[in-house]
């Protein structure tokens, strides 16, 4: 797909992007920051991975920029590489055309956007999955595994206590004979195929007007199921897999992450990301109506 702006004016939003991501890095308290990693996490002699356990305190092998993905789902980033472009329904494109986002190729000035991150509205799943993914804790029992996002203190459950994957309905699923509406984050459920990989199904997420499948834009929708693969590859490694699998708008399944992560050190005090809704207001109002030619003197 090419871009609709002239190369200086793609090159302007790019820099003003960068600024917008400078500005929420400092409210959230130098979220770009990188993070001490485990002795362990960096050997070169791993030990063989504990059996059924993905607990643990887990960061990107290859710094945090890996799991920023600020141009895209991290396998398909939307960069107009033919090799990259989405299979969409016809509805589904309209939607991805709906949308007004900062990053990626297609990405519009500050005061033009319409991503409901930018209200600070919930990520939702599996957005969560592609946002600034660093420092991801990891805690299970018997019964469930609870996933700790860092970016907004988010987290959600996933059930490993044999229970089915609930039922799609319209605007929400069937579990165990009772109606649920759809939720932020869903409803998952894992099945443990080996003794090292836990398959992850989901259900049950927010509509497409809600929420976007990553920051360029594309979407994703209540109709969709997501399949994630955790891979304990050793000691200190866990391979995490992602495909999308959304009839409504995509007229097949495909990989949207695969991301190789390590254990980082289980003393260190994860650094808080939160969206703030004044800081974003007070961003706009000085950078970006500026820099797209709209005057609110005498508003």
């Amino acid at each position: 797909m090419v871009s609709r702006f002239p190369f200086s004016r793609a090159a302007s939003v790019a820099l003003i992007a960068a600024c917008a991501g400078l500005v929420l890095s400092s409210v959230t308290h130098a979220q770009s920051g990188q993070q001490p990693l485990a002795a362990a996490g960096n050997s070169s002699n791993p030990g063989p991975a504990p059996r059924r356990d993905l607990s643990g305190t887990w960061t990107p092998v290859g710094g945090t920029r890996i799991g920023i993905q600020a141009g895209g789902v991290q396998a398909m980033p939307n960069d107009g590489n033919p090799e990259h472009a989405l299979p969409y329904t016809a509805y589904g494109l309209e939607v991805y055309e709906s949308h007004k986002a900062l990053e990626g190729i297609d990405a519009v000035l500050p005061a033009e956007h319409n991503d409901p991150r930018n209200k600070c509205e919930p990520l939702g799943f599996p957005r969560v999955n592609h946002y600034n993914v660093r420092m991801t804790q990891i805690f299970q029992n018997p019964y469930k595994i609870a996933v700790l996002y860092q970016y907004d203190n988010r987290w959600r459950n996933i059930w490993i206590d044999g229970r089915e994957l609930p039922e799609l309905v319209d605007g929400g699923v069937i579990a165990g004979g009772t109606y649920k509406a759809s939720k932020w984050y869903g409803y998952s459920v894992g099945e443990w195929i080996d003794d090292y990989t836990l398959v992850v199904r989901t259900v049950g997420m927010m509509p497409e007007d809600r929420v976007w499948l990553d920051s360029t834009g594309r979407p994703i929708s209540d109709a969709a199921t997501v399949e994630e693969v955790f891979r304990r590859v050793d000691s200190d490694h866990m391979e995490w897999t992602e495909t999308i699998d959304d009839p409504k708008l995509y007229t097949e399944p495909w990989v949207s992450m695969k991301i190789l992560f390590m254990l980082a050190d289980p003393h260190t005090d994860v650094i808080e990301m939160y969206c703030s809704p004044v800081e974003m207001e007070y961003y706009y109002e000085s950078f970006g109506n500026a820099a797209s030619g709209v005057d609110n003197e005498g508003d």
